[in-house]
């Protein structure tokens, strides 16, 4: 979950600004890896055990330490939140001798709780050079999804639109095939790779204060209680106590910065015998005005949701006496018979329904602040539509920790944290907006293609504009899904700033998708709400100007 839908409230694009926009975001808006949504992981009991003020907050002295960083002199890491990035860094830092590493986890156990997630090829090729052992351990509970045929369907027709290659970008760079894991799984195995007592459970940080005279920084944890260390690293999620602190903006509300997309999902999980299981990873059904898409995620078990444009809170304000199951029965009526059929055997107990948070790519608002810096959801939360939330924040946690364990005194974390923010803003705002952008446009911009039977004589079927644009779009978006992968498996590391190659080629066929496109969307844009195909949701304006700002950096 989680950046905002400014919904009938369009930003006026000119000129560079939407020539940027375009050439960074176009195509692979159209790609979605569609990554299985769960529902937040609960957490398993570790009493609190580092060194904390007993009684009530101490936030006036500060341990007297040397500035070189040592193994007899570490560097005191605390980690706020032992999510997938939190844990993958903690995991990474804890192996070198000159990190003393500490996750602060609010919940007071983790319990084997929440769906699957995706980790698609880039995290995974992470994962592997971090640590192969951890890697290894996933591959045992892993379920590929990427070496099987995978793409978007007709959801009125139920024939296939377009196809997603996602093994031959992986084949030939000789990474691993993007694929599902259950996410308690995941967090089970970076647990047990940690040493006793890195991760601390049941006090998460409510807030910090900075050493005015020296080193040191003081999380005031919710129990009351102090924890020092020499940096904090916020991977408390969408709702990250750390951002407020650092950017001084509410928890959440207004002026958070975080805001409901405009979007809810409908997500259910069980036993499920697919005529397809074993050919086919996951299916996208577009349609006027909604998709769903259902995914193997292994051991004859099915994932499904219903992605649709609600107003917040429509799980409480809209009835559903018969259950959710034939609610959306009703809702996708006239769609694929394998929508009704896994619909129909899904019981009520395996259905959940909650709304998307998101927020606008922070591009000039703070990643950082002295020993200070955000990770993952705190920073880029983003819709699934993708699969590629938990990979960044992976990524996040590569680049922090090749940072950090390339400082040698503490003089040095300040910078080492800018250079972090500097090898993963564009990226990871890329990606953030175009999880958004293909919301968007799936749902507001995709109909039921045109089509011309010949069954009894000559039938014109939905030769609408919409219609006929949808299937002007068909033969293209192939060379989008290249573009994408491309661009997620080529960047993984996180050296350049900004992906020039990807950019000229986004602007290349990106060009041909506005106009072929720009018609049906400008059209239509004071109805949905957004212009551009909404380009205005994926990095805001600020966000354009940060890109451009990026790309005159480079060359002047």
């Amino acid at each position: 979950p989680p950046t905002t839908h400014h919904s009938g409230n369009m930003f006026n694009l000119k000129g560079k600004y939407a020539l940027a926009t375009v050439l960074v975001a176009t195509a692979s808006s159209f790609v979605s890896s569609f990554a299985p949504v769960s529902p937040s992981v609960g957490r398993t009991f570790n009493p609190l055990s580092v060194a904390a003020s007993p009684d009530k907050l101490d936030l006036d002295t500060y341990t007297n330490v040397d500035g070189a960083i040592t193994k007899e002199n570490p560097l005191r890491v605390l980690i706020a939140g032992a999510g997938v990035g939190g844990l993958a860094l903690a995991n990474a830092l804890s192996k070198d001798p000159k990190m003393k590493v500490t996750v602060l986890e609010r919940t007071d156990e983790f319990k084997r709780f929440g769906g699957p997630i995706q980790l698609a090829s880039n995290a995974l090729q992470v994962v592997k050079e971090m640590d192969e052992k951890v890697y290894n351990e996933i591959m045992g509970k892993f379920t590929f999804t990427g070496d099987k045929m995978n793409g978007i369907k007709d959801g009125i027709r139920d024939e296939w639109y377009a196809m997603f290659d996602l093994a031959g970008p992986a084949e030939s760079r000789d990474m691993p095939y993007t694929g599902v894991i259950e996410r308690p799984d995941l967090q089970q195995i970076w647990l047990n790779a940690l040493p006793e007592g890195v991760v601390q459970n049941g006090d998460g940080v409510e807030s910090y204060e900075t050493n005015p005279n020296g080193y040191g920084i003081k999380a005031q944890m919710s129990s009351g209680k102090t924890i020092e260390g020499d940096v904090l690293l916020g991977a408390d999620g969408i709702w990250s106590a750390v951002r407020a602190k650092m950017r001084d903006e509410p928890l959440r509300g207004e002026g958070s910065g975080v805001s409901y997309s405009g979007y809810t999902v409908f997500a259910g999980e069980l036993d499920y015998d697919s005529f397809d299981n074993g050919d086919v990873g996951y299916k996208v059904y577009i349609g006027p005005g909604q998709y769903f898409v259902i995914t193997d995620i292994g051991n004859g078990r099915y994932q499904w949701y219903a992605f649709l444009a609600k107003p917040a809170g429509s799980a409480a304000l809209e009835e559903k006496p018969k259950g959710n199951s034939l609610y959306l029965q009703d809702v996708f009526e006239g769609w694929s018979k394998d929508i009704h059929h896994i619909l129909n055997v899904t019981k009520e107990n395996e259905i959940e329904q909650r709304d998307l948070y998101d927020r606008p790519p922070s591009v000039f608002k703070r990643w950082t602040k002295g020993n200070v810096a955000l990770l993952g959801d705190s920073v880029h939360a983003m819709m699934p539509n993708l699969g590629q939330g938990g990979c960044q924040a992976i990524e996040d946690a590569q680049v922090l920790s090749e940072e950090l364990s390339a400082a040698t005194s503490r003089d040095e974390i300040e910078g080492k944290l800018d250079a972090y923010r500097g090898r993963r803003l564009i990226r990871s705002a890329a990606v953030q907006g175009l999880s958004r952008f293909a919301s968007d446009i799936i749902i507001r911009g995709f109909d039921t293609p045109a089509k011309i039977v010949f069954e009894d004589g000559i039938k014109f079927e939905n030769f609408n504009y919409a219609g006929i644009v949808t299937k002007m779009l068909q033969p293209i978006l192939p060379i989008f899904f290249i573009i994408q992968f491309n661009f997620l498996y080529d960047g993984y590391k996180n050296d350049f700033p900004i992906d020039f190659n990807a950019a000229i080629r986004f602007a290349v066929v990106g060009g041909v998708i506005l106009l072929i496109g720009a018609g049906t969307v400008l059209g239509g844009a004071e109805e949905v709400g957004v212009g551009l195909f909404g380009l205005e949701s994926i990095f805001g304006t600020e966000g354009i100007e940060a890109l451009i700002a990026n790309a005159q950096d480079f060359f002047l």
